[in-house]
C-alpha cells in the first residue's frame, strides 16, 4: 500500500534570535530547544531524508510562549508541505481575536500546553469557562485543538470533548498513559475511557514507542488494543523531532517497527490519512 507519510508533531526553532526572540512560557526555556534547535530549512532536509512528505509543525511554547511568528513564517515558506499549529492564551478576553489574527497569518490548528518538559501539568485552565469562547471559535473555524497533558487532565479533556463535540481534540503523546503493567493495560483505563468520544484523536509519539518496551508492556499487545478501542482513523503519528533525540529517519523507523503488527490499512491512516483529515491543507 502506498501512502504519503505525514508528521503531526515536529518543532522548529529559528537561528535568528533578533527576528524571533525567545520568551518561553512559564519563564524557563526547554533544554532541547537550546541543545537541538532545528530551523524550518533543517526540518525540510530531515523530512526529505526520512521520506516524510508533509507535516503539521507544532509551535514551541517553551521557546516562544504565545508568539507564533516563527512557526507561521516558517511554514509559509513551504506552504505546499507544512501547516502551522500554534498557541494562544485562551484565558485572555481577547483570545478569539488573537486566534483570528493568527489564522489570518496561516495558523491551521491550536495547542494547549498545560505542562511538560519545564513545568508540572496544571489542567485547571482546560475547563476554565474563560477559555470557552476560544473553543467556540475553534468549532466555528474547524480548527483542531491539541492538548498537552497527562492522566491528571483527562477528566477535563472528557468534559471539553462533550461540551465542544465539533472540535477535533488531539491528545499529545496519548495523554501519557501508564502501560508498564502490560495487557490488558488496566492502569491505562482512563485513556481507553475516552474512546466513545468520537472527537478525541490520539497522537503517537516517541514517548509511547519507548514506554511499550518497558516491563510487561509490548507494542504487539498495546497498539492493537488502542486501534480496537479508538480506530486507526483517530490515531496519527508525530515525531516530536527534535525534542526527542535522534534523526527524523530513526524516529520514523522506530514508529514503523512499533506498529508492524497492524494492518496496512491501519498504518496508512496512522502515518498519513488521519493527519490529512485533521489538517486538510496537507491532503
Amino acid at each position: 500500500m502506498t501512502f504519503q507519510i505525514v508528521d503531526i508533531h515536529p518543532h522548529i526553532i529559528s537561528d535568528d534570535e533578533q527576528a524571533y526572540p525567545p520568551a518561553p512560557l512559564f519563564g524557563k526555556r526547554s533544554d532541547w530547544s537550546k541543545e537541538r534547535p532545528t530551523t524550518v530549512e533543517t526540518l525540510i532536509e530531515s523530512m526529505d531524508a526520512a521520506g516524510v512528505a508533509k507535516a503539521a509543525v507544532v509551535h514551541s511554547s517553551t521557546t516562544y510562549g504565545f508568539d507564533n511568528s516563527y512557526v507561521v513564517d516558517g511554514c509559509a515558506k513551504y506552504a505546499d508541505r507544512l501547516v502551522a499549529v500554534g498557541s494562544v492564551d485562551v484565558l485572555e478576553a481577547d483570545a478569539p481575536k488573537k486566534i483570528r489574527e493568527w489564522v489570518g497569518r496561516g495558523l491551521a490548528g491550536l495547542r494547549l500546553f498545560t505542562g511538560g518538559s519545564t513545568k508540572e501539568f496544571d489542567p485547571s485552565e482546560l475547563d476554565d469557562p474563560r477559555a470557552f469562547p476560544a473553543w467556540e471559535l475553534c468549532a466555528e473555524l474547524g480548527l483542531p485543538m491539541c492538548i498537552q497533558t497527562g492522566p491528571i487532565g483527562l477528566p477535563q479533556v472528557t468534559a471539553l470533548a462533550k461540551r465542544f463535540p465539533k472540535v477535533a481534540i488531539v491528545l499529545d503523546h496519548l495523554g501519557r498513559p501508564e502501560v508498564a503493567d502490560g495487557a490488558p493495560y488496566a492502569k491505562a483505563q482512563s485513556l481507553f475511557d475516552l474512546a466513545p468520544l468520537e472527537n478525541i484523536y490520539l497522537k503517537l509519539t516517541p514517548r509511547i514507542f519507548g514506554d511499550v518496551k518497558k516491563e510487561k508492556a509490548s507494542a504487539d499487545t498495546f497498539f492493537p488494543r488502542v486501534v480496537e478501542a479508538f480506530g486507526a482513523k483517530r490515531m496519527a503519528w508525530g515525531s516530536n523531532y527534535p525534542t526527542s533525540p535522534g534523526a527524523l529517519s530513526e524516529i520514523l523507523a522506530t514508529a514503523q517497527a512499533g506498529l508492524a503488527s497492524l494492518s496496512d490499512e491501519d498504518r496508512a491512516w496512522i502515518f498519513g490519512k488521519t493527519a490529512q483529515q485533521l489538517y486538510p491543507a496537507l491532503a
